[in-house]
């Protein structure tokens, strides 16, 4: 993390509090071995893993009540991982994965920042087949569409990772693709619902998205 400007703040949820350390914004950058080039992330993008957006926080917010026990959960494209962060202090089975090498030094101190158990981890890209994360009974993700080329691969990546009973829960901030995931989910045995978050007096600006929710 040398180099980098970083920013502490705790997110409350109820009685408990996540501490974070992230990025100071999203203009910090620092790939001095060239580690993100070579897996195709540009300086611009570099920092997006790095702080906390409000799909996010919304993901964490909806999880924090949900029942949880006894399952085998994986979070998608994790970022500053703020979701498994709260599972993890809940005691819940979670696994982590991202395709951005910083990921899991920021796991790491955030976990130890909360001073709980390892979080397991795994960096992996959607496209990846021999990754060793195996099957999961709740699989959640957010803002995770980008690219229309990520419908697909996120899609099928799920699939690869889901039990033949699982439920899935992926919170999009509204970039036009949640209609084209749904289609791709529902061939894949999946049924889907989606709502509109309620009670976001913790985000700054109205949430325009929805929580989109599959179960198999």
């Amino acid at each position: 993390m040398t180099n980098l400007r970083l920013s502490y703040q705790t997110v409350e949820f109820g009685k408990t509090d996540i501490h974070l350390c992230t990025l100071r914004d999203k203009q910090e950058f620092y790939d001095p071995s060239g580690n993100a080039e070579k897996l195709g992330i540009c300086s611009a993008s570099w920092s997006l893993f790095g702080v906390i957006w409000p799909s996010s926080l919304v993901l964490a917010h909806y999880i924090f009540d949900y029942d949880t026990s006894s399952k085998r959960i994986l979070e998608i494209g994790c970022g500053i991982a703020l979701s498994s962060l709260l599972l993890n202090k809940q005691g819940a089975d979670i696994t982590a994965t991202d395709y951005h090498p910083e990921v899991k030094k920021f796991l790491q101190r955030n976990t130890s920042i909360n001073e709980d158990s390892t979080i397991a981890f795994e960096r992996t890209g959607w496209a990846d087949t021999n990754d060793t994360l195996g099957l999961f009974d709740l699989i959640i993700g957010s803002d995770l569409l980008y690219e229309d080329e990520h419908i697909e691969l996120l899609a099928s990546f799920i699939e690869a990772h889901a039990k033949p009973v699982c439920e899935v829960i992926i919170v999009d901030p509204g970039r036009g693709r949640k209609n084209k995931l749904n289609a791709r989910m529902l061939s894949f045995g999946f049924t889907s619902s989606q709502q509109v978050p309620i009670n976001t007096a913790y985000l700054e600006q109205e949430f325009k998205g929805h929580i989109l929710k599959f179960i198999r």
